[in-house]
């Protein structure tokens, strides 16, 4: 699997802007966290974490939806939320998401790579340059 450099995706980061003003950044654990931090640089927003799980290590479906592993531990009603993932394949963990969050105001989606309101990219998949 091909990777980017972190300079190639802190350019593209530095670039991004944002047609809204959010309130919440809502860090989709374990993929979103890194690009919550970098966005929250940046945004400086309160950062809270949502534990959904689909896949495995190795990107392989580990269940047939994903599953909320952790209670959500935050209030979100009437808030407006930066929903953030590393990558988005096929959207069903973003619209997990977005149904456990439906009391925000306004939920807008972020990924390094894939469909969403605000991504870096929009490619096939590659790897992540934080990943170990």
């Amino acid at each position: 699997m091909a990777a980017k450099t972190m300079d190639e995706i802190r350019t593209r980061f530095g670039s991004i802007r944002f047609d809204e003003a959010f309130d919440m950044i809502v860090a989709i654990a374990n993929g979103g966290i890194v690009p919550a931090g970098i966005l929250n640089q940046r945004l400086q927003v309160e950062v809270q974490l949502l534990h959904l799980n689909l896949r495995d290590e190795h990107q392989q479906p580990r269940y047939d939806a994903p599953r909320l592993t952790v209670p959500v531990g935050f209030a979100c009603k009437g808030r407006r939320i930066l929903l953030v993932d590393d990558r988005i394949k096929t959207g069903s963990t973003i619209q997990t998401a977005r149904r456990l969050l439906q009391d925000a105001a306004l939920i807008r989606t972020f990924a390094v790579n894939g469909n969403a309101d605000y991504a870096l990219y929009d490619e096939p998949c590659f790897r992540m340059p934080w990943l170990i």
